[in-house]
């Protein structure tokens, strides 16, 4: 019931700017911390100090978690979860994009360019809407599905644990000359973390969508270049019957990365962000029903 009452809360709620205009966010504080780490610990045995901090930060993490868990009462955790959850302001963030690309392109970069890691000058209008999609199919996994799966197998331990990695990976888990040693131990530990939830994320955005057959899903997912994020955007571009992918920049370097579902309609607009959003909001919808259908059983 806990997982469920926080799930609905968040998706209620969100992050009110109220709130946290005044005082920081959880996942600024772990941001804050992870970058103390890297500036404090980033040298010498880079590899063997990056397994040794995200040692310690799930150990802290996770007893933070515990004592927590100690309070009487189920408040504390709802509280914790919906705050932790992001399905609410992802959607805002996702609607927001196709809102400013009705307005105009340079509208659309700017706000796609809020959460998305790629460069987005030279972006042409689909190149926006595919960039929000692929966002919002890859964080219905890390911010949604995975989070509270992870509360619902080992509670706030698991939660917190989840959060610090995940937290851990997007700060200090890319392949460049600084972080590929010091945060390889955070990336190996957050791709492990979410294999099951980015698959059962591509389930359920397949089952609320066109249903598009399994093995098209199957056989695109693993061929992606993260281990798990091909799964929910498989499902995404499959289930919208649009091409995601594709060849993008970083930092002024070209990436030829694959389309996935080729065949799939890559003129894309607003209107498929829109489409998303639903898709978003019904596989939020289908995660509660198994909510309930796994605790009632």
């Amino acid at each position: 019931m806990t997982l469920i009452l926080g799930m609905l809360l968040d998706a209620m709620m969100g992050e009110p700017r109220w709130l946290w205009s005044r005082i920081p966010h959880p996942a600024v504080l772990m941001g804050q911390l992870i970058g103390w780490c890297d500036q404090t610990f980033n040298r010498g045995n880079r590899q063997l100090n990056g397994t040794l901090v995200i040692l310690g930060l799930c150990l802290g993490a996770g007893l933070l978690g515990w004592l927590l868990q100690q309070f009487p009462g189920t408040i504390i955790d709802i509280l914790i979860l919906a705050v932790l959850l992001a399905q609410k302001s992802l959607v805002q963030h996702v609607q927001a994009v196709g809102d400013a690309l009705r307005l105009s392109l340079g509208d659309g970069k700017r706000a796609v360019a809020m959460i998305v890691g790629r460069d987005t000058r030279d972006m042409d209008k689909a190149a926006v809407a595919r960039s929000a999609i692929e966002s919002a199919a890859e964080n219905l996994s890390d911010g949604v599905i995975a989070p509270a799966f992870w509360f619902a197998v080992a509670g706030l331990p698991g939660l917190l644990i989840y959060k610090i990695t995940n937290t851990a990976d997007s700060m200090i888990g890319y392949r460049t000359e600084r972080h590929e040693d010091f945060g390889w131990a955070s990336a190996r530990l957050d791709d492990l973390l979410n294999l099951v939830p980015a698959r059962l994320t591509a389930a359920l955005i397949w089952a609320v969508t066109t249903r598009p057959h399994p093995r098209k899903i199957l056989r695109e997912a693993p061929l992606h270049r993260s281990p798990n994020a091909g799964w929910p955007e498989a499902a995404m571009a499959h289930g919208l019957g649009i091409a995601l992918s594709g060849p993008r920049s970083y930092e002024g370097e070209v990436k030829d990365y694959p389309f996935v579902n080729a065949e799939g309609e890559h003129t894309l607009g607003p209107d498929h962000i829109d489409e998303t959003v639903e898709v978003l909001w019904k596989a939020w919808g289908a995660g509660l029903v198994l909510s309930v259908i796994i605790l009632t059983v």
